[in-house]
Order: structure tokens, then sequence, then C-alpha cells
């Protein structure tokens, strides 16, 4: 199995289940703009536009995950991790209803891990 450039620790998991339970299919998106652009943000899928700079680098619980391109030229070398805490981080984010926010952790990728990685898809 390759090795997946997104995972989501447990409490995210938690999470994304409850919005699962309410609004359904889900997507996520990164744009790494200022401010909440910086922020991962939850959508109902389809509820964000995907744009051709946009690259899939996987899913977490099924749903899928986009990042801007550019932003992705970034972290191409670090596993990413959705992580989620208490309190407001983005606004236009499904999780911010239920007072929770969404951010990412980071590590950089061993030398066999980049051998291996998962493909991106482009958006």
């Amino acid at each position: 199995m390759a090795t997946q450039r997104i995972l989501a620790t447990e409490g995210a998991k938690a999470v994304i289940a409850k919005l699962k339970a309410e609004y359904g299919a889900l997507m996520f998106h990164q744009s790494g703009g200022c401010c909440e652009g910086s922020y991962p943000h939850c959508f109902e899928k389809g509820g964000f536009l995907i744009g051709s700079n946009d690259v899939c680098i996987g899913a977490i619980e099924d749903c899928p995950f986009y990042m801007a391109a550019d932003q992705f030229e970034y972290w191409k070398h670090t596993q990413l991790t959705l992580a989620a805490m208490e309190g407001r981080a983005a606004s236009f984010s499904l999780e911010s209803t239920i007072d929770m926010g969404f951010y990412i952790e980071s590590r950089l990728f061993t030398e066999d891990e980049l051998k291996d990685l998962a493909p991106i898809e482009q958006g």
C-alpha cells in the first residue's frame, strides 16, 4: 500500500462522523491563503468549486482532501494529519457550526516513504 499524504487523528474522525451524520458526504479544501485560508475547510461534497489548479492529495473517511497546487508545492515533502480542536477556526467550514476547528499537523516523509507516495489527482 502506498504511503498516504493525508491522515486524520481519532478526534478529527469523530468530528467528521458527526458532520457526515448531519450533512452527508463531505470534502476538504486548503488554499494556503492568509488567515482563514491557511486552515483546512470542510464543505458538503460539491459545496466548494474545485479548480484546475487544485489537487486531490487523498481522502479522509471517504472525504476527498484538495489543496491549491501552489500550496501543495510547499507541502509535497510532508505527511499531513488533520486534527480537531474545540473552538471556532474557519468560519466558512462546517465544523464551526459545532464550535470545533480543523487544523493540520505535519512531518517530513522519510526517504523510503517518498519513493512510495500515493499519487495526487488534478482538480
